[in-house]
């Protein structure tokens, strides 16, 4: 279940425009921690599904070995350059491993969605390339918050 945002409303993005908006991004900041609680954050690509976002980790990364210990994240997309622009949104839960790993193609039909979306998105393909490196890590939030501040630019409305 995903929490409420409670403040700034205003610049909130709407469920559409968030999805929309994470559809159309390419790379998030993926926040992990480890056992003696260092923080790590790395840039990632994902996938978006309208409920869950999907990350393609190389099994061998820093990341991977601390969500096995404690998979707790917080994953951060966004853009913008001027004040007015900056918008984004922040998912955070546990991580959920999803298939093989590393993934090496065999059928797994909880994989089609994802893989699908994230073929066409970096790859231009309608299959998933596959390199026995990377596996599928799923974060279904349990929080979401976003951002779009060229909405400030707007009265709010009545």
């Amino acid at each position: 279940m995903t929490t409420t945002q409670r403040r700034g409303r205003r610049i909130m993005m709407t469920e559409a425009e968030r999805d929309s908006y994470l559809a159309e991004q390419r790379t998030c900041r993926v926040a992990t921690v480890s056992a003696d609680g260092r923080p790590h954050v790395g840039a990632l690509w994902f996938a978006w599904d309208g409920s869950s976002l999907w990350l393609y980790s190389i099994t061998h990364s820093l990341r991977w070995s601390q969500l096995r210990t404690d998979p707790r994240i917080a994953v951060v997309v966004d853009d913008g350059v001027e004040y007015g622009e900056l918008r984004g949104v922040e998912l955070s839960g546990s991580a959920a491993l999803v298939g093989e790993a590393p993934r090496t193609g065999a059928e797994c039909p909880g994989l089609a969605v994802p893989e699908s979306l994230f073929a066409r998105k970096y790859f231009g393909l309608d299959t998933m390339p596959h390199d026995g490196r990377h596996a599928w890590l799923r974060l279904t939030p349990e929080a979401i918050t976003s951002w779009d501040f060229r909405k400030l630019a707007t009265p709010p409305a009545a």
